[in-house]
């Protein structure tokens, strides 16, 4: 044997070799991975539907003081909305109630408070009205739009339309 060395252990003779013999052994099998099954349901997509308005309105406007939101509606149909909406401190509270739209005035100024108030639609009386006015500040009592909903509600909204706030 070439290379081949002879070691003796304990009374037991073994024969090495530098040059090993090739390997006869099968290697395992690897298991194949199982096919991927898809077991969830899909997500969906959709968002769920904003909320509905509270009110028995089928044409006018409806406000929830407690969500702070305004719809527009026309023969039933909800038209634009739910829209935020800001409103009056409890000492000059928004008044609850079911109402009617007085008049309009698309530039009008306060004769009280001597501030504009841009897209007025007027329902209650004391000259409550719906209006262009920031979110985050109080009212003296109206209901503060955006100026894009305030723009909608002067548009959409006629003399005699109802108007509830709960």
């Amino acid at each position: 044997m070439r290379g081949a060395g002879v070691v003796t252990l304990l009374g037991l003779t073994l024969v090495t070799s530098s040059c090993a013999a090739p390997r006869t052994t099968t290697p395992s099998p690897i298991a194949e991975p199982a096919p991927l099954v898809r077991t969830t349901t899909p997500v969906p997509t959709t968002t769920p539907p904003p909320p509905a308005p509270p009110c028995a309105v089928t044409t006018g406007a409806c406000v929830s003081l407690a969500q702070r939101l305004a719809w527009l509606l026309r023969d039933g149909r909800v038209v634009r909305g739910p829209v935020p909406a800001g409103f009056g401190p409890p000492d000059q509270a928004t008044p609850a109630g079911s109402f009617h739209v007085v008049w309009k005035d698309r530039e009008h100024t306060s004769s009280v408070y001597g501030t504009d108030m841009p897209n007025s639609v007027f329902f209650a009386a004391g000259g409550i009205a719906f209006h262009a006015g920031p979110l985050d500040a109080p009212s003296h009592g109206c209901v503060h739009l955006t100026d894009a909903d305030s723009a909608a509600f002067f548009d959409g909204l006629n003399v005699g339309d109802a108007v509830q706030v709960l």
